[in-house]
């Protein structure tokens, strides 16, 4: 089991629901953050979903930015093989951020 501390970007360039991070199915991860940044004065309604391996997409977190930032997430997210964070934004092209998170490789475990 090997544990890798990672970071991946995400900008919405639409207002479709977009995945922003996909976990292996060999793998799970503890997300720290999801950082949401728009610069602009105008409020944009983000949202964020988990969808489960095999399962819906749920609603785990809702912000209105109004140039500034926020961390979608409260405290932690535990994430297992195979889950998908999304997100939407109402206006296109207004949302940028990332995802800090650990992730740990079970691939090489026994049994």
């Amino acid at each position: 089991m090997t544990i890798q501390y990672k970071s991946s970007v995400f900008d919405l360039t639409d207002t479709n629901l977009t995945t922003v991070l996909t976990i292996a199915t060999s793998a799970v991860a503890i997300v720290k953050t999801v950082q949401a940044s728009h610069i602009d004065a105008s409020n944009v309604d983000v949202d964020l979903y988990l969808k489960k391996s095999g399962g819906s997409n749920l609603e785990i977190g809702h912000a209105q930015l109004n140039k500034g930032m926020t961390n979608m997430i409260v405290n932690t997210l535990n994430l297992e093989a195979g889950d998908v964070i999304k997100m939407q934004a109402g206006t296109a092209n207004e949302i940028t951020g990332v995802v800090s998170y650990a992730l740990i490789d079970r691939s090489q475990e026994n049994g």
